[in-house]
């Protein structure tokens, strides 16, 4: 009678466990998907916002744009100074006053992790020297956006990309700064 009961608790107790588990990944989701539609509301209303400023978008010095738009969304200083451009993926390698290693890509890291797996082949012929590619471990990585790079953003990152690459940019509401862990604001930026 004990082992019978044992074993219905015990079974009891895995099925409230796994109970709990699947309802917790649900929320979880659900938050996730929450948090994506507020960042989309947010960012359409600065598109509202803006429509009067939106008229008058130029950059004159591209580099000067790269650099205050990484800082406004680390919250570090960066003097940024081009390397290379990649075509596939696309990526805009920098290196900092300090000498560490900055990647800039409309590759989110996600998205990066489907290529690197679809393609690895190929992706490794195309993209020998390519830093995207071969990231080292710990590297942080940051989204910007209009809610962190600055109210026109979107509209000034197709015209500084094109000057800094001479292409166009593939996504023109966020980009994605890759910070290489040897660089002095790795320790102090979050991913």
């Amino acid at each position: 009678m004990e082992i019978i009961l044992t074993v219905v608790v015990v079974i009891s107790v895995i099925i409230f466990g796994a109970l709990l588990s699947m309802g917790n990944e649900r929320q979880r989701r659900a938050i996730d998907g929450l948090r994506e539609q507020v960042v989309l509301w947010a960012m359409q209303d600065l598109r509202m916002k803006r429509e009067k400023l939106a008229r008058e978008v130029r950059v004159d010095d591209p580099m000067v744009w790269l650099n205050n738009v990484v800082t406004k969304a680390t919250g570090n200083s960066f003097v940024l100074e081009v390397d290379e451009f990649f075509d596939e993926p696309q990526a805009l390698v920098c290196r900092s006053k300090d000498g560490g290693r900055v990647v800039i890509t409309p590759l989110a890291p996600a998205t990066l992790r489907q290529k690197a797996k679809g393609k690895r082949p190929r992706l490794v012929q195309v993209a020998v020297h390519n830093p995207l590619i071969s990231m080292p471990h710990g590297t942080h990585h940051f989204e910007i956006s209009v809610l962190n790079g600055g109210m026109l953003f979107d509209l000034e990152l197709p015209l500084a990309w094109k000057a800094l690459t001479g292409q166009q940019v593939e996504n023109t509401d966020f980009l994605w700064l890759y910070i290489f862990p040897n660089s002095k604001h790795y320790k102090s930026s979050g991913s």
